[in-house]
């Protein structure tokens, strides 16, 4: 079951990172993200009063257990760390085509692999290693792909923002895994939530909001609304497979990376990026090597 829940978590998170894409395409970074974050707290909200004040949710796969003082802080810096990733991602996202930055994306299951032995006791074997070795390969040669359209670490912030935002991304799942195992999966995606809507207020009213006249004007798009709505399902569905018990990290976090395949569809198709022959080939280098995890794991 938790292997059905990360290849359904895929999905829905490919279709978000298009979503986003038509989101940030031209608009405002910061009011996006915020509306994003704020929106998912509103979802949450009849969640949480139904499990605080009734027993409607008691034995659902929704309801939002207490937790401790000492819960609230490891989630409290899970919101840090993940709202960190989103700022790089979200600028990245926007300045960058799509398929460069979910293709730089896929590979933070090769960093959750190695934090995942490292920290859980993991242990690589042949056909891991080999998936390993492709998607690092993947991502060299992506590299001068992203040149041929002026793309490069040493030129381009943007290409640096979305390698801090997989690092970050790769840190955030790791810690994951240790917050569901230790405390109620609802009450993690909830008050992550709900902590990163605290985080925002000031960044949107002390860096967006006064320079609002002189930045990218903001323009509501319905696609902010589906951002919202797809996290959430997808994250659901990520913290669901996660908090089975023979469920592997670095299993999960590859496939989730799979729905990559869904950003790439619409590039070619709606954004009509350049050099799609050579993306596509590095992709399926790319998803070959998470096959290999997979089938390794």
């Amino acid at each position: 079951m938790w292997l059905t829940l990360a290849v359904f978590s895929a999905l829905t998170l490919g279709a978000y990172e298009v979503t986003k894409k038509m989101a940030l395409d031209g608009n405002a970074v910061i009011p996006v993200l915020f509306l994003n974050i704020l929106i998912s707290t509103v979802i949450f909200l009849p969640f949480s009063v139904l499990s605080a004040a009734t027993s409607l949710l008691d034995g659902t796969p929704v309801r939002v257990a207490p937790i401790s003082l000492l819960a609230h802080a490891g989630i409290f810096l899970k919101a840090i760390i993940v709202l960190s990733s989103w700022l790089f991602a979200y600028f990245a996202m926007k300045h960058l085509p799509i398929i460069a930055v979910t293709s730089i994306k896929s590979t933070q299951p090769v960093f959750v692999l190695v934090g995942a032995i490292l920290l859980f006791g993991e242990h690589l074997n042949g056909w891991q290693w080999a998936g390993m070795a492709l998607a690092v390969v993947a991502l060299v040669f992506f590299s001068s792909v992203g040149k041929r359209e002026g793309i490069g670490a040493e030129n381009n912030r943007w290409i640096v923002f979305i390698f801090l935002a997989t690092l970050l991304g790769a840190v955030s799942s790791l810690w994951d895994k240790h917050l569901v195992m230790a405390f109620d999966r609802m009450a993690v995606q909830v008050y992550t939530a709900y902590y990163q809507t605290l985080l925002m207020i000031p960044i949107f009213f002390l860096t967006w909001y006064p320079k609002r006249r002189q930045t990218t004007p903001f323009v509501w798009r319905r696609a902010i609304m589906w951002i919202s709505v797809l996290l959430t399902i997808s994250d659901f569905a990520y913290f669901y497979s996660l908090s089975i018990d023979e469920s592997l990290i670095s299993v999960v976090s590859t496939i989730r990376k799979g729905g990559v395949i869904v950003p790439f569809a619409a590039g070619a198709a709606m954004f009509r990026e350049k050099h799609i022959g050579w993306k596509a080939a590095l992709l399926a280098i790319l998803l070959l090597g998470i096959g290999l995890l997979y089938w390794g794991s």
